[in-house]
């Protein structure tokens, strides 16, 4: 059996594999085998008794953990099986953090660290408190436009258009304790930027190739305002439009339909990374590609995107609001 997500080969014992035992501490679980090769095939191990005694003693001192170490035996060839368990707390192995993906056992750091320590504590990054915003950082137009976007959508229970700012965003849970969460900022902040520099548009229009820019342009704000924005700058400044005529009428046809445009440019809106990468958008001949910081969410592969799949979001407050506002689907 080959090296898997919870699977490791290891011929002999490194201390530097505690890294994989932390690894999978902090991802689902996993077995790391010691004396078999890449392809799982018993290599033998000589100083078996003396690793049953070190191993285990090494774990528990550099992480606080336990693992269950047990040694096996086949055709005469002894294996040392370690087990180690899902924890539903970070592990560190001293003060570094490890994660299990895929087959590959990365250190965690920058914005992939802070998203697993929050997903650990039962948060996501758009449900944190950002306690240097208040409601002067709030900007009223844009909570107008979306109370007419929700009330055309259908998708809040009730009028809402009495209530008070801080009342509505009570109700969107954008607050907690009075106190602004970060998804209201993004959603509905007047300069998202002064909070997190990497909220912002870049869109530039290729020629042949990647090197070759003709043109581009950056949009700010948050996002309703970058959402209208964008689409604008891409209509009137990036994308061609065919011109025909039908009859006496003259007729404009984009060069992409507006509805796949906006859907695309609002998932990397609602699910990307705040802490990353600015947005990219990139317009060639041939071609569109928008691009967003952020990997996958754990068990969704690419292959699972063409097909229906469940929505696991990034920002699950952000995606909310959103939904609310009738700007995406469920």
């Amino acid at each position: 059996m080959p090296e898997q997500q919870n699977i490791e080969y290891k011929q002999s014992w490194h201390d530097d594999y505690l890294k994989w035992v932390c690894g999978f501490a902090n991802a689902q679980g996993g077995v790391i085998f010691i004396g078999k090769d890449d392809n799982g095939n018993v290599a033998d191990i000589a100083d078996y008794k003396k690793l049953m005694d070190d191993i285990p003693n090494k774990i528990r001192n550099a992480m606080g953990i336990t693992a269950e170490v047990n040694l096996l035996e086949e055709e005469g060839k002894h294996f040392i099986e370690i087990i180690t368990e899902l924890y539903g707390v970070p592990i560190s192995l001293r003060g570094r953090y490890y994660y299990r993906s895929g087959s590959t056992n990365q250190e965690l750091t920058g914005a992939s660290l802070n998203e697993f320590l929050l997903k650990k504590s039962g948060k996501t990054w758009d449900d944190v408190i950002e306690a240097r915003a208040t409601f002067d950082d709030i900007d009223e137009k844009t909570v107008k436009t979306f109370l007419a976007a929700s009330e055309n959508a259908g998708r809040l229970p009730e009028n809402n258009q009495g209530l008070t700012i801080p009342e509505l965003f009570e109700k969107l849970r954008l607050t907690e304790n009075g106190q602004l969460k970060r998804a209201a900022v993004i959603f509905f902040g007047k300069d998202p930027g002064k909070f997190y520099p990497g909220i912002y548009v870049k869109i530039g229009r290729f020629g042949k190739s990647d090197t070759d820019i003709i043109f581009q342009e950056m949009e700010e704000g948050n996002l309703i305002v970058l959402l209208q924005a964008v689409l604008n700058q891409l209509n009137h400044k990036f994308l061609i439009r065919s011109i025909g005529f039908e009859g006496m009428h003259r007729i404009e046809k984009g060069e992409y339909p507006l509805p796949a445009i906006r859907e695309m440019l609002l998932n990397a809106l609602v699910h990307r990374n705040y802490m990353g990468a600015p947005i990219q958008i990139r317009v060639y001949d041939d071609k569109i590609n928008i691009w967003n910081e952020g990997t996958l969410p754990e068990g969704l592969t690419l292959a699972a995107l063409k097909r229906s799949h469940s929505s696991r979001p990034r920002n699950p407050i952000i995606a909310d609001v959103a939904f609310k506002g009738g700007y995406i689907d469920a």
